[in-house]
């Protein structure tokens, strides 16, 4: 699980994705193990982000199970992964990090 996860970080920074985030969850009763954060520089930075992401972990043996995009957030479903690909304002508008956050202290 790590590697993939490493794998995911490196993929998105060379990309130049920013404020990339790992999140444990795998102790919380969550629809994933892992949530990935990442900021895009703008909608057409998120779907190039997410075209390399499928590029690069495919071939790997990663299934993507869905991909959810809109111009401000992509989500993509790898099972027991999750990546968020945001712009700046979704991602201090919708501030996951925090309600992570309180899930994990809520479930302690």
């Amino acid at each position: 699980m790590k590697q993939r996860i490493q794998k995911i970080v490196e993929i998105l920074d060379e990309k130049k994705a920013e404020e990339i985030q790992a999140i444990d969850m795998s102790e919380q009763d969550y629809i994933a193990k892992y949530v990935v954060l990442a900021t895009s520089l703008h909608g057409r930075h998120a779907m190039a982000l997410t075209d390399e992401l499928k590029e690069q972990l495919k071939p790997l043996g990663e299934n993507f199970l869905g991909v959810e995009a809109s111009d401000d957030w992509v989500v993509i479903d790898l099972g027991d992964i999750l990546i968020h690909i945001l712009s700046a304002e979704h991602r201090a508008k919708y501030n996951i990090e925090e309600l992570l956050s309180k899930l994990k202290t809520k479930q302690e």
